[in-house]
């Protein structure tokens, strides 16, 4: 088989971008679903955090899925750079190019730098708190877990922290303003029938989702108490 029929091809490229891009939106309501715990700031809601923390760092069907996932991230990213790179050189007249997409949006002419800065935010984030929960000098909780809760809690007791948060969720929602849709659309699922649903459901999954995620460093800043 050539390289072209696998990798190599724009075509090829948008397909895999289109199916990792779907495999991280459902990472992200699952991830959704657990931080949402965040909200309960009660003690018993803290240890059921921390119990939820080492469950997804520890299950064997997890941790396999979290590689897929790590992978998923990168080579969206990769991919989505190398796309952008060929699409440059297929128009090297910017002007033309850019007065024929006049009519485009801003965010799905500027899909390359929101992907780049919510990679930015991907490995702050998990700088911060999936290695810290790997292999940080973190605590343990009353039932001998990793007390994870104390160092998600700290971090968004930080104003600048949280305003970073909430900007990265922003962001986060224009690039899936124009990237659920346009997943569709790659794989050849754009029926005349279907894709207005198709975008009204992407357009409600681009807004509630980061809205979900930002509320939660927020009701946490607003809600902080001194770590006990």
């Amino acid at each position: 088989m050539s390289r072209s029929a696998l990798l190599g091809s724009s075509l090829a490229k948008k397909y895999w971008m289109a199916l990792t891009g779907l495999f991280l939106c459902v990472f992200l309501i699952a991830h959704l679903a657990g931080n949402l715990q965040l909200l309960d700031m009660s003690p018993a809601g803290q240890l059921k955090f921390n119990a939820y923390a080492k469950f997804m760092t520890t299950f064997p069907v997890v941790k396999i899925v979290s590689y897929l996932l790590y992978a998923s991230i990168l080579f969206h990213a990769f991919d989505g750079i190398i796309l952008t790179i060929q699409n440059r050189k297929a128009r090297p007249i910017k002007y033309a190019y850019e007065k024929a997409n006049a009519s485009s949006k801003w965010y799905s002419r500027q899909m390359a730098l929101l992907g780049m800065l919510v990679l930015v935010f991907i490995v702050l984030h998990m700088k911060h708190f999936w290695y810290e929960m790997h292999w940080g000098p973190l605590g343990m909780d009353a039932d001998g877990n990793k007390d994870l809760y104390t160092l998600v809690a700290a971090a968004f007791a930080q104003p600048l922290y949280v305003l970073v948060y909430v900007a990265s969720m922003v962001v986060l929602a224009f690039h899936l303003m124009h990237g659920f849709q346009s997943a569709f659309q790659s794989m050849g699922l754009n029926h005349p029938k279907y894709m207005p649903i198709i975008k009204t459901v992407g357009i409600f999954f681009a807004v509630i989702a980061p809205l979900f995620f930002a509320l939660i460093p927020v009701w946490m800043f607003v809600n902080a108490s001194p770590v006990q």
